[in-house]
């Protein structure tokens, strides 16, 4: 039991004492920054199933 008090004091000094957290202004950054690559990614892969979509309806077309 001493153990786990020893591990937790020492865990809570390390992220009171010792870890930089980021500012609420860095936070709000990182958030769109990641909002837009998100939105971007998701317009690529949308954009490669609608042509991959039309590209096997020609090739089907063909063939019937």
């Amino acid at each position: 039991m001493q153990k786990i008090k020893v591990y937790l004091k020492e865990v809570y000094n390390e992220l009171i004492h010792k870890v930089s957290w980021p500012s609420w202004s860095d936070l709000q950054n990182s958030a769109i920054v990641v909002m837009v690559a998100s939105l971007i990614i998701a317009l690529i892969i949308y954009i490669m199933d609608f042509s991959f979509a039309h590209i096997m309806e020609f090739i089907y077309g063909l063939f019937s």
